[in-house]
Parts: C-alpha cells; sequence; structure tokens
C-alpha cells in the first residue's frame, strides 16, 4: 500500500490491452457504496473508492478487495468540490488507465417536518446530493468511456412522500432529473446513466436514530416483509452496469421490494 493521494493501493503501471474495467464508486467506504465496490471488484472490476472522511474504513475496502484478489485504491474528495473530483478521476485514469462506471453512492440523510427544518440542514442536504451528484456527473459525462454506465443514487421516498422527508426527497427528485437528461445528453457515446432509488434498506445511515417499533413498521410495508439490505441493492448496481444490463437507459429503478 501507498499514503499519497491514493490511500491505499494495489496496481500496476501496465494501461495496455487486458487491463481491467474501472469502477468509481464514491461513498465507497461504507453501506451502499461499500458493498456496490466490493460487488464490482468481484466482477473483475479495478475500483477506485472515494470516501469523505472515514479514511480506516475506506482502506479497509480496499484491503478486502485486494483479498478477495481484484485492484483497488482509496481516495478522499467532497463530491460537492470540483476540483477534488477532477483529482479523483484523474487518479483514476493515471492508476489504472481510464474510467468505464461511476457509481455515486455518496449522500446525506436528513428528517424533519418541512414546518420545523432548520434551514441549515436543507443546505446541507443540497450541498451533498444536489451540487454533489452534478459535480460526479459532470466529470463523469466528461470521462466515461464508451460502453460504460453512470448510476447516481435517488431513494423510493421521493413516490412515497413520507412525512418527515421533505428537504431529503426534494434533493433526491433533483437526482432523478440530472440522471434522466444526462442520459439523453450522452447520445451518441454508448453510455447508460440511470438512478437507483432504494427503499427502506439496513445501513447504518437509515437505521440511526430509529427506534425498534418504526425499523419493523418499514420493514412490514414491502410484500416481502423486510428491510432490503445493501447487497440487494448492490447486485441491481451490478446489473445496470453489466452487458446484461445495458439495454436499461435514462431510467429510475425503485429497488425497494415491492412498496407502492
Amino acid at each position: 500500500m501507498h499514503t499519497s493521494n491514493p490511500v491505499a493501493s494495489h496496481s500496476t503501471s501496465d494501461h495496455g490491452p487486458g487491463r481491467p474495467r474501472v469502477a468509481v464508486v464514491t461513498g465507497g467506504s461504507r453501506g451502499i457504496g461499500r458493498q456496490s465496490a466490493t460487488r464490482l471488484a468481484a466482477d473483475g472490476f479495478a475500483v477506485v473508492v472515494g470516501y469523505a472522511n472515514d479514511r480506516h474504513q475506506a482502506e479497509s475496502v480496499v484491503e478486502e478487495v485486494i483479498a478477495a484478489g481484484s485492484r483497488a485504491i482509496a481516495v478522499r474528495a467532497d463530491v460537492a468540490d470540483e476540483q477534488a473530483v477532477a483529482a479523483l478521476f484523474d487518479t483514476a485514469a493515471s492508476e489504472y488507465g481510464g474510467v468505464d462506471v461511476v457509481v455515486h453512492a455518496a449522500g446525506r440523510a436528513h428528517t424533519a417536518l418541512i414546518a420545523d427544518l432548520d434551514l441549515t440542514d436543507l443546505d446541507a442536504l443540497h450541498r451533498t446530493n444536489i451540487r454533489g451528484t452534478f459535480v460526479v456527473a459532470q466529470q463523469a459525462a466528461r470521462t466515461v468511456r464508451r460502453g460504460g454506465a453512470i448510476v447516481t443514487f435517488s431513494t423510493s421516498v421521493v413516490g412515497l412522500a413520507f412525512p418527515g422527508y421533505g428537504a431529503y426527497s426534494a434533493s433526491k427528485g433533483a437526482v432523478e432529473a440530472v440522471t434522466l437528461i444526462l442520459a439523453r445528453e450522452l447520445r451518441g457515446r454508448d453510455v447508460t446513466v440511470n438512478a437507483v432509488a432504494p427503499g427502506p434498506t439496513a445501513t447504518d445511515l437509515f437505521l440511526d436514530g430509529k427506534d425498534e417499533e418504526t425499523v419493523a413498521g418499514l420493514a412490514a410495508q414491502p410484500p416481502l416483509e423486510r428491510l432490503g439490505t445493501p447487497t440487494d441493492i448492490a447486485e441491481t448496481v451490478a446489473f445496470l452496469v453489466s452487458p446484461a444490463g445495458h439495454w436499461i437507459n435514462g431510467q429510475v429503478i425503485r429497488a425497494n421490494g415491492g412498496i407502492i
């Protein structure tokens, strides 16, 4: 390993034929992002794990990927900072020769009634979820190679309209708009752009602050009668970025066990 800008690495300098496909995964140090990173590595991708603050967790993802026989580096980047995101993509190019897939799993959540919401929390949601998505999408649009894929993350709450989720849903509605328009702007590039919109999913971010009764109520809502798991969502991501999923483009995939 090395500990310069990319905090951990397992790679060679050969950028010639036979190199693996390359995936950039933001928010890759935990939850759905982490599971997506390890799942894509299992499919043979070299993975660039983007993270905001938790270097230890990001390094552990890299170690897990390397132990499984694939390649990974971790790079710190605030997704709302265009210079940091450009550096993230530059690192992917310098380490592995380019970018084929971008999975933008970094995001922020906050719940409050609209009447009670502190507007500083609204600003924070907008900075990470809207500006961050736009900045990453912009770099992805400039960078992803032919045959590649871009996956963003919305939420099923955009359609479910749960009370308390007004600000969060508004920010994710913007993610959907950016995603669907980008899919059309990339006409002729052979690059797909889709959003995954999970329902209630058992991540630390989701479970934080919820009592057992609340969690049980949410788990009972899908006809499948359980919470989603990060693995469920990562499998959806893996399909969308695979050749088998390449005909799906410009869509929002509501991966929620059938909640309506």
